[in-house]
């Protein structure tokens, strides 16, 4: 039987806290069991109603969602996910993900219209998922590269593929900064993210990494040093060229993915490209993208590493993996670096 999920919501806007009550009223395993207007109320709501989920707005009077997520990691971590509306400033959204929110659900800017009613089956999803998820604390401090010297590569692996989704943020600025800038093989990332958001985040991953990362553009080449996240909306896939170049190719086919990008697409793509020669890792995330694109590499004769289940916010698409018998090792996120570099 599935536990009912608590939920506080945190809007300063009294329509939004009516229409997202609603919303989640939708689902018999959610209970909304209070609503505050800023950061100030929601922490002593947080205190007396101990819910198991936070939905925040990010922009409101006095005490605001960030000054909010703030002071509650410092005192009682919480699963938070942040309820962004497009027009809000996404530098603030990155922030809020550096402070320790899980997740980010897009609301619609109209919200005089039910617009803003399509959200709720994402918005349920979510929060079910994360009810009962490991709130990532951030680290002290920024995580040093490791060196993959000249004795740690074997000559096996030809390109690294990473997908990830709830808790992604966090879990790839565990692991990317401490990726060397000599890294000698390609990296390619699927995030699931918003639209609006992922270029931001190749920006703000790319200011802690060594490597170069960005976002990928159509014919962005596949190379050695250089980490490419796939924008939101569009898959990401590889293909190599007449003159022997791997090259991005984005597009929106095919288009009966649950999530755009799908790691799946460019899973299967770099084993078509690269063969046993492909290494992925599935990290933290709802649901089981990347285990079909998980099966076309191992049966190409690649390896595939799952972010083991004690570290992982929502242990979903790893767990997926797993249990299609696909992952050859499950690593905690705090030695997966170590796990990549050997199987280099």
């Amino acid at each position: 039987m599935n536990p009912i999920v608590r939920v506080l919501i945190v809007d300063d806007s009294a329509y939004v806290r009516k229409a997202v009550r609603q919303m989640l009223s939708r689902s018999p395993f959610i209970d909304v069991v209070g609503a505050a207007r800023d950061g100030d109320e929601a922490r002593e709501l947080v205190d007396q109603l101990a819910p198991d989920v936070v939905t925040l707005d990010l922009t409101m009077p006095r005490s605001d969602g960030l000054d909010f997520l703030k002071k509650q990691m410092a005192r009682r971590p919480v699963p938070v996910i942040v309820l962004s509306a497009s027009s809000e400033s996404g530098e603030l959204v990155m922030r809020a993900l550096d402070a320790g929110a899980v997740a980010v659900v897009q609301k619609p800017t109209a919200l005089a219209t039910d617009r803003v009613f399509e959200i709720a089956e994402e918005l349920v999803a979510t929060i079910k998922a994360v009810a009962a998820a490991r709130v990532p604390v951030p680290p002290a401090e920024a995580p040093r590269p490791l060196k993959a010297g000249p004795t740690a590569r074997t000559g096996t692996t030809d390109v690294l593929v990473i997908g990830v989704s709830t808790g992604g943020p966090q879990a790839l600025k565990r692991i990317v900064p401490r990726l060397p800038a000599d890294f000698p093989i390609p990296v390619a990332m699927v995030l699931h993210m918003p639209v609006g958001y992922t270029e931001l985040f190749a920006r703000s991953l790319a200011q802690v990494s060594q490597m170069a990362v960005a976002e990928a553009r159509e014919g962005d080449v596949f190379r050695p040093g250089l980490a490419l996240l796939a924008p939101a909306g569009y898959h990401l896939s590889c293909d190599r060229r007449a003159d022997g170049a791997v090259v991005a190719r984005l597009g929106v086919r095919p288009l009966d993915t649950p999530h755009r990008p799908a790691v799946d697409v460019l899973f299967r793509s770099a084993a078509d490209v690269y063969g046993e020669r492909t290494l992925a890792v599935v990290l933290t995330g709802m649901g089981s993208d990347g285990t079909q694109g998980a099966a076309w590499i191992k049966a190409q004769g690649g390896r595939v590493f799952t972010e083991a289940e004690e570290t992982c916010v929502v242990y979903g698409m790893p767990r997926s993996v797993a249990e299609a018998g696909l992952s050859d090792r499950a690593v905690p996120l705090d030695r997966m670096v170590e796990a990549i570099l050997g199987a280099l």
